[in-house]
């Protein structure tokens, strides 16, 4: 089975924000040399938690700073932008990583609907959805329109041997058979929802598939959140600031990541404690090897072979070590493993240099 990673580029407490992003690129060089198969950044706006605002430029930092990984978004929020500055953007990173592009699209606003109306004026966007992407998947893989397109003669460049892999985002049936409608790869958010309606959406997406010239198969998988750490109590410790934004969350308050102290120590009503208790029962947490083989059981249970990992901590080693744990405990889904940079050629090195602090 592959490993992925989605990295949201979380802002924690007594760290800049601007430190959340310098993270995503840290935290992706050593994904890449652990074996891991895609890195995946998302976009959000106006959160004071949730920080990676412009997947498309972090991207293109990551594809300069890595060798071997697939980079990619999950995901652009398509109605805010032109599905032909977006394929633009797209075609230009391929030229970076040439065969190591996704570019994942969703149709949520990724905000709050004030700040999607400052993004895009037209509130009626997202009904353009299905249209935007029909558009986005011929200008991205460089194959024409239908004759009589009133787009039909524009090009999205750069052209190039190679093009990105176009997958749709979502948490409810629309994605799935969006996805399946238009023969394309599908994402399913199932940290996002604890993993409700994932049976249904999988099988929608599967049953109503039209097989593409690119994809003739159905290919899905889930995205995860999940915390290994060395004992199974320290992952449950950790995992209480992740718990704590889930509460604020619910309320509508997106506060950077507590520590776990701060955590443990917050008033919650019982009700809360009674929510925590519910996610706690439900959430992939514990050793690697423990982690391992619930993600394992759920992978078999859903018919996946890739599943793409997500994981908050308001320490930045803690999360690094989780996803070496995960590694070491899915041996399989790192067979390729990225040289250090230590081992590298300095002629060999990437050349683009990403400050620490």
């Amino acid at each position: 089975m592959k490993l992925s990673v989605l990295d949201q580029s979380t802002a924690a407490q007594g760290r800049s924000e601007a430190a959340a992003i310098r993270e995503t690129l840290e935290l992706a060089r050593q994904c890449d040399a652990l074996g891991y198969h895609r890195y995946w950044v998302s976009e959000h706006h106006n959160s004071n938690n949730i920080v990676g605002t412009a997947p498309e430029i972090l991207m293109a930092a990551i594809a300069a700073t890595t060798g071997r990984i697939r980079v990619g978004s999950a995901g652009v929020m398509l109605p805010h932008y032109s599905a032909l500055k977006v394929a633009e953007q797209f075609r230009v990173l391929e030229g970076i990583a040439p065969g190591r592009i996704d570019l994942g699209v969703g149709r949520a606003p990724g905000s709050d609907q004030r700040t999607a109306y400052a993004l895009n004026p037209n509130a009626d966007a997202h009904e353009e959805f299905p249209r935007q992407v029909h558009e986005l998947q011929a200008w991205v893989s460089g194959t024409p329109l239908q004759e009589g397109h009133p787009f039909g003669t524009i090009k999205a460049h750069p052209l190039g041997p190679t093009s990105p892999e176009l997958w749709i985002l979502g948490s409810s049936d629309y994605g799935a058979q969006l996805a399946a409608h238009f023969g394309l790869p599908y994402a399913f958010a199932y940290f996002f929802t604890d993993g409700r309606g994932v049976e249904q959406a999988l099988e929608l997406y599967r049953r109503n598939y039209r097989p593409s010239a690119r994809y003739p198969k159905p290919q899905a998988t889930i995205c995860v959140w999940a915390l290994a750490a060395d004992t199974e109590a320290e992952a449950r410790r950790l995992a209480t600031s992740r718990e704590h934004s889930r509460i604020l969350r619910d309320v509508g308050i997106r506060e950077a990541i507590v520590t776990p102290e701060e955590a443990a120590a917050y008033p919650y009503s019982p009700a809360q404690r009674a929510s925590i208790e519910s996610m706690r029962r439900k959430a992939f947490v514990g050793t690697g090897e423990q982690v391992a083989a619930r993600l394992s059981e759920l992978a078999q249970s859903l018919g996946l072979d890739e599943l793409v990992i997500v994981t908050w901590t308001h320490d930045p080693a803690a999360r690094h070590r989780s996803y070496e744990l995960l590694a070491a405990a899915f041996p399989d889904a790192a067979t390729q493993r990225a040289p250090s940079a230590a081992a590298l050629d300095p002629a060999d090195r990437p050349v683009v240099q990403i400050p620490k602090s």
